[in-house]
């Protein structure tokens, strides 16, 4: 199967809004923001599916089902829609690709029928799926770990002079589904870049205002948003076993009472939800 057909959106019309959350590079936290972007969603009273392409890790996958068995004990909380696409056994590409691709629209296709929003989950690395999911973009979120190891997916930097040489490969792949999104459907991808997992630490101050001098000059170079970042912070990630997110710590069946740095850190998400500027939106007072 050639490249372009990668990049094929999937045929109109789709009424739910797909984010994708993206990054070529594992462990950037690619699956917890996008449990909390879908629970947002859900508190904001907008219906959410899901979908997870990272067919072998399922990290989102797992998070939705602890959630659901934590529901069926009594909870009273929201749970995104979220329907299965698996890796194709078939031992030639082309057959493969056609295969994944198909299911990977069928499932599209039915969350786009009884949601607004829909989260896709993209796997790490550079592969057919992932290259489909950021071709269906209308919103691609990318959290990235916050150092020059991860900036790397995104721009090559100059040692000696601390600037940008030229966009690196994730960055090449985006611009490609960008391309390809404006041929087939006529409507951009609002590519959006996440410092993910900031530290507080004073010591690495200079270091963080490297990265954020080197993410605004390529943002400029090559065209995203910058989001303000998510602290590193262990309540982001501590509830998964029950799958719950800070957004739901003052819900019914939630996990507790906020304390003070729950607080700051759901400040973070409110900033982070409203600088996506998510259609049908605007204007609403945020509800978690």
């Amino acid at each position: 199967m050639t490249l372009a057909h990668a990049y094929e959106a999937p045929p109109a019309p789709r009424r739910a809004h797909v984010v994708v959350v993206g990054n070529q590079k594992g462990g950037a936290g690619k699956s917890t923001v996008a449990m909390h972007l879908a629970v947002a969603l859900m508190r904001m009273g907008k219906r959410t599916g899901v979908l997870d392409l990272d067919v072998r890790q399922r990290t989102l996958t797992r998070y939705v089902e602890n959630r659901v068995r934590h529901i069926t004990r009594g909870a009273q909380l929201p749970s995104p829609q979220i329907l299965e696409v698996t890796e194709s056994r078939a031992r030639q590409l082309d057959a493969a690709e056609a295969e994944e691709g198909s299911v990977f629209k069928a499932a599209l296709r039915r969350l786009s029928e009884t949601c607004s929003f829909v989260v896709i989950d993209s796997p790490g690395g550079d592969s057919y799926l992932s290259r489909l999911a950021h071709a269906c973009a209308d919103t691609l979120v990318t959290p990235l770990n916050d150092s020059f190891v991860d900036f790397d997916v995104l721009g090559d930097i100059d040692a000696v002079r601390e600037d940008v040489i030229r966009p690196s490969v994730y960055s090449e792949m985006v611009w490609e589904a960008r391309k390809s999104k404006a041929a087939s459907l006529r409507t951009p991808i609002d590519w959006v870049v996440l410092r993910n997992r900031t530290s507080t630490n004073r010591i690495e101050a200079k270091n963080k205002r490297r990265v954020a001098d080197a993410l605004k000059t390529l943002s400029n170079r090559i065209g995203f948003r910058l989001a303000p970042g998510l602290s590193e912070r262990v309540i982001f990630r501590e509830l998964f076993p029950q799958g719950l997110t800070l957004l739901d710590l003052d819900a019914p069946g939630g996990a507790g009472e906020m304390r003070m740095s729950h607080l700051a850190a759901r400040q973070e998400l409110r900033d982070l939800f409203v600088t996506l500027k998510l259609p049908g939106l605007e204007g609403e007072p945020l509800r978690f």
